[in-house]
């Protein structure tokens, strides 16, 4: 029964929350402003931010590396929530689980080591090769 207790108590919390959101939806339909659009003219029906009228299209055309970062930062969250997760249980789960963190570490650490070597982490502009008579050739070594 002592689970049965817990259970409802879940429910109580949802009925509550649900409460409260119709509660606040509800004032805010009936205490909300209405403008007809005809008065406010044509700018009233457009999005804005920050009380500006935008002038051009909302679509960007983002570089590769910037989808980059962001898996970058997605891989290393998770390798950082379970390190620290691990570093709670280090000894209880003896050599086994160092076993076992070193290898999910070495499993980020080598396509990391490829990337790296293979150029996806140089974000910044390519540096251009200058030689000495100006025709833009690399001289064979």
């Amino acid at each position: 029964m002592e689970n049965a207790s817990d259970i409802w108590s879940v429910f109580i919390y949802a009925a509550a929350i649900g409460v409260l959101l119709a509660c606040m939806l509800g004032l805010s339909a009936l205490t909300g402003t209405r403008r007809r659009e005809s008065a406010g003219g044509p700018s009233l029906s457009t999005p804005f931010e920050s009380g500006i009228i935008p002038t051009g299209s909302a679509y960007l055309r983002l570089p590769a590396q910037y989808y980059l970062v962001a898996m970058f930062f997605v891989i290393f969250d998770v390798e950082t929530a379970f390190l620290f997760t691990w570093g709670t249980v280090v000894t209880e789960v003896g050599w086994i689980g160092y076993g076992a963190a070193m290898a999910f570490i070495a499993f980020l650490a080598i396509p990391l080591a490829y990337l790296w070597r293979a150029g996806a982490l140089d974000w910044g502009p390519r540096p251009r090769f200058r030689t000495p008579d100006g025709d833009g050739k690399v001289p064979a070594p």
